[in-house]
């Protein structure tokens, strides 16, 4: 059965990387932009990487300039105002379109109804949040409005850790 570990994808360095060596983690997967009203929740999705990395939560960044050009640097750029301005330590992956005909193979599986009836639709703005049990399935999304740090989104997180394989 296809699900988010069955795909590859770049790290910000150029490295693929395959999204199965996180097989056994929960993933927070998030689209995110610089140059955003919401690019503030770089902080919240740092601190929910300090917080429960250690327990098995992996945060991991796609950066996108899908809404309203917000991503415009390279990768160099990207990693460089993660690193300047969040102390972004959570992995990051190469900017990827989310949505329209571009949209990668990973948001494909996310946002369609076919592989993802519970939680699909279209990524309507930067920092939508997807939950990725240790298995590879999606458990929740959040949009953008949904700060990391909120009761619902930790307590979703907490759960999925409790689950041991």
């Amino acid at each position: 059965m296809l699900d988010v570990l069955n795909f590859k994808m770049k790290t910000l360095d150029g490295k693929e990387v395959d999204l199965s060596k996180y097989e056994g983690k929960v993933l927070l997967i998030v689209n995110v932009a610089s140059k955003c009203g919401y690019t503030p929740q770089y902080q919240g999705l740092e601190a929910l990487h300090e917080k429960f990395a250690s327990k098995g939560l992996v945060v991991l960044g796609v950066p996108s300039n899908d809404f309203g050009a917000q991503e415009p640097g390279t990768s160099e750029d990207i990693k460089r105002f993660c690193k300047d301005k969040y102390g972004v330590k959570f992995d990051m992956l190469e900017k990827a379109a989310v949505k329209g005909d571009d949209k990668c193979s990973l948001y494909k599986y996310l946002t369609s109804k076919e592989t993802n009836s519970k939680f699909a639709g279209p990524i309507r703005w930067n920092f939508t949040k997807f939950l990725i049990s240790r298995h590879g399935e999606v458990v929740a999304r959040y949009e953008p409005k949904i700060d990391p740090e909120s009761d619902e989104v930790v307590r979703a997180i907490q759960t999925e850790l409790d689950k041991k394989n």
